[in-house]
């Protein structure tokens, strides 16, 4: 996919001002179709398409959790792990305030404000990931090792089955 085939987002700007390599995707997006219908678009296991989670804790301090599109975040076992009393997803107003992205478009990179990000340990055994690129219907394909170095994340074990 060229460049004047995918859209110009916010994640897309920091991606390419920092030289990550990334293969674009797009896709047909659905209401509430979620990580299930990313994958089946893309033909790729679910469980390698990372879902970013706009959360905050009970201080209302945002943050972000990349987690796997299969699986869910145990929310006390990540309170526990920030030492506060709980941590409960934001709604939907803030999550847009938070990041400068549309619900079903939230990607980890370019955020309006910089969060803290919460990465599932998993993710960085998989070979290549595919995350939101900052717009619905668009995934951008990378290699997670790379979350690493281009934003500050926390390695966490919060995932459920």
């Amino acid at each position: 996919m060229s460049k004047k085939d995918f859209p110009t987002t916010q994640a897309v700007r920091f991606l390419e001002s920092r030289t990550i390599p990334f293969n674009p995707h797009l896709y047909s997006y659905e209401e509430h179709g979620g990580t299930t219908h990313a994958a089946e678009c893309l033909h790729v296991s679910e469980h390698a398409v990372v879902k970013t989670l706009v959360m905050e804790t009970d201080q209302h301090r945002p943050l972000l959790v990349l987690m796997h599109g299969d699986r869910e975040v145990s929310t006390k076992q990540l309170a526990r792990i920030l030492e506060m009393k709980r941590v409960t997803p934001s709604d939907v107003a803030a999550a847009e305030k938070y990041t400068g992205y549309q619900v079903g478009g939230i990607s980890p990179f370019g955020t309006r404000v910089p969060l803290p990000v919460f990465v599932e340990k998993t993710i960085f055994n998989l070979s290549r990931v595919y995350i939101n690129g900052g717009k619905r219907g668009f995934l951008v394909e990378i290699d997670p090792l790379v979350l690493r170095t281009a934003l500050d994340v926390t390695e966490v074990e919060v995932a459920l089955c």
